[in-house]
């Protein structure tokens, strides 16, 4: 099931594994793999994050559900890769990556939404984020190309 066809108030029933899987950050050629914090609030979707980059050869370090508890799982955790979503409840997503970025030895932050990358074209350009990946097409090769 693609995460495109899973609506937020849905339960993931199962996830998609490029071919490439665990090719761009797997351990098993040496490489140590990269470590992302997932922040989103929806549940439902970290543990399809979660999964999918985990079955990817990333280490999933940690989760939030909100700004505030992102930038101190950042603190706790030291994350490389923050995975972050645009429209949280409290803080949005662009406002949390410019907090990070001041931070020393800041993570690389990639944003996530449902919404295309036509809602968010002109506060992407002004950004401190790596990129944007939409929800419905998250992929460890997608994350991977633009933290590397």
């Amino acid at each position: 099931m693609l995460l495109s066809e899973v609506r937020e108030d849905q339960e993931p029933t199962g996830s998609r594994v490029s071919p490439d899987a665990g090719a761009p950050a797997a351990c098993d050629d040496g490489q140590v793999p990269l470590t992302v914090l997932i922040v989103d609030d929806h549940s439902r979707f970290r543990s399809f994050a979660r999964a999918l980059l985990e079955a990817e050869g990333f280490d999933v370090v940690g989760e939030a559900e909100d700004a505030e508890s992102a930038i101190a799982a950042v603190s706790r955790l030291h994350p490389q890769v923050v995975l972050l979503d645009i429209q949280l409840p409290d803080i949005d997503g662009f406002e949390v990556a410019e907090r990070l970025a001041q931070e020393p030895d800041s993570p690389a932050v990639v944003l996530v939404s449902t919404r295309d990358i036509s809602s968010y074209r002109r506060r992407l350009a002004g950004s401190p984020a790596r990129g944007f990946i939409p929800k419905g097409e998250l992929t460890g090769s997608a994350l991977f190309a633009l933290v590397s």
